[in-house]
């Protein structure tokens, strides 16, 4: 399996794409207006306690309050580390409206929510991730095999113990981690050791509210992060930015420096691999099958619905094959928009309704390993009695669609406008209202072309009734600035 990840660079912004077998399956963007809080740390203050949420809002400076949970508070010692309790306690009892808070963003702010906060702070390395606070090595959930797991946990174990001025806190073993060595671990320790004594310093001396640290740009995310050993080549479009990857490659991660490509073609390196067009077709709601099937995918502030559909897919024995067959390749295709689309949170599939147990099995087992190459973290369950596929998928950003688009602002998002028999219908009442309260000659009506096309033809005969009705003159004009739904009614 061939992977590579493309860098394309603008003064505007940066973006990343992971392309398996020339097929793209994650973007990441970054614009250097609007970037990511995810990992940074602030200091702010407890602007609000909610007492029945078990939760408190925070200023860090941001446009909204950042949220957090009792849950993700923890107490701390006699020695300053992390006394976590079995039993969520009261709020009231942890935090203060005005007390001062030092916290880590864990989810950026996603539509009128603001950013999801933690007091469990920590710093990442290239293989590990420092929690000053604590006294646990962990290791990625992601990690599975028992030996490798338990192989890295003593690795880091002899590895603190080797370091000169041992640090306080504990490290979780990154994905990144699984295979390297204790020469490779080792060196993330004081490099994150050093980081932390900075911080501490800026905490101290910070007001209220402040930015404490900013987590790496997403060119060097992307080496930390997304390059794992199967990645073949990392092609940059920048020769400034590629510089500075084999600059920080060289410094954390020598093995990648190799993989390490400028990009120097005038073909736009996201032309070249097809990138821009997927990227258009992930900003749809209809995702086409090569069966013939096609995906309708529909994103709310709540969930996320999927339905699958056989199209003009008849197959050639029977009905069960050929539903069987479109769920099948569409269970790959939603693993993969998933990703593509960065869809997060509560995920509801309708599946095409297959009476066979057999053929729901293998349906859900084919979702569940096509989402085993997912970065983030999901939890399927079996399906429902009314035939729907239920799951979740971490959220710590906002989606493809939501940070690449805003909502019409004629139909207010809704994805639907009034037709124009509604709009007439609309107006014919309005022009009643007015006619009841103005005593006057005429009433100009200013709508739309179609709406005003609509009222002379289709509608006439119900105008002229209406004028004979309330004994006044009815003169249509159509603005050209207005929406379809937009009408006004003047006295005259």
């Amino acid at each position: 399996m061939s992977e590579e990840l493309l860098v394309n660079v603008a003064p505007t912004e940066t973006r990343v794409a992971l392309v398996e077998n020339g097929v793209l399956q994650e973007v990441y963007l970054e614009r250097t207006q609007n970037k990511g809080f995810v990992g940074n740390i602030y200091k702010g203050r407890v602007v609000r306690v909610l007492p029945g949420m078990q939760a408190a809002f925070v200023d860090i400076g941001l446009e909204r309050a950042g949220f957090i949970h009792a849950a993700d508070i923890a107490p701390l010692d006699e020695n300053g580390m992390e006394n976590r309790q079995a039993e969520v306690p009261d709020i009231r009892n942890i935090v203060r409206e005005g007390q001062t808070l030092v916290v880590q963003v864990t989810k950026d702010p996603i539509g009128t929510k603001g950013a999801r906060l933690t007091t469990h702070l920590s710093v990442s390395g290239r293989y590990l991730v420092y929690m000053p606070k604590t006294e646990h090595i962990g290791i990625s959930t992601r990690i599975e095999d028992e030996q490798e797991r338990e192989r890295l946990r003593n690795v880091v174990d002899e590895a603190v113990e080797k370091v000169e001025d041992k640090p306080e806190g504990g490290f979780i073993v990154r994905t990144v981690a699984e295979g390297a060595g204790e020469e490779e671990l080792i060196t993330d320790i004081p490099f994150l050791k050093r980081l932390w004594g900075d911080l501490s310093g800026r905490i101290a001396q910070s007001k209220v509210p402040a930015v404490i640290y900013e987590d790496l740009p997403l060119f060097l995310r992307t080496l930390r992060d997304l390059v794992k050993p199967h990645i073949e080549k990392v092609r940059v479009d920048s020769r400034e930015v590629h510089s500075k990857m084999v600059d920080f490659g060289g410094k954390y991660a020598p093995e990648i420096v190799d993989r390490i490509e400028h990009y120097p073609g005038e073909r736009p390196l996201f032309d070249l691999y097809g990138v821009e067009d997927e990227i258009q077709k992930a900003l749809t709601t209809k995702v086409p099958l090569k069966s013939g099937g096609y995906l309708i995918i529909e994103q709310t502030e709540a969930m996320t619905t999927v339905d699958v559909n056989t199209g003009g897919f008849v197959g050639h024995r029977n009905l069960e094959e050929t539903i069987f067959k479109t769920n099948l390749e569409a269970a790959s295709a939603i693993s993969r928009q998933l990703r593509l689309r960065n869809l997060g949170g509560i995920i509801i599939i309708d599946f095409i309704d297959m009476k066979e147990t057999e053929n729901q099995r293998q349906v859900l087992r084919t979702l569940e390993k096509s989402m085993e190459k997912d970065h983030a973290k999901a939890s399927i369950t079996g399906v429902s009695e009314l035939g729907l596929v239920e799951m979740t998928r971490k959220r710590t950003r906002e989606s493809l669609g939501q940070m690449m688009c805003e909502p019409c602002p004629v139909c207010s998002g809704r994805g639907s406008l009034k037709s124009a028999e509604t709009v007439c219908y609309e107006i014919f009442r309005e022009i009643l209202r007015e006619a009841r309260t103005y005593e006057t000659s005429k009433i100009l009506v200013l709508a739309s072309q179609i709406v005003v096309d609509r009222l002379l033809d289709e509608e006439s005969a119900n105008v002229a009734d209406l004028e004979e009705f309330i004994g006044r003159t009815i003169q249509f004009q159509v603005e050209g600035i207005y929406n379809q739904e937009q009408f006004d009614i003047i006295p005259l």
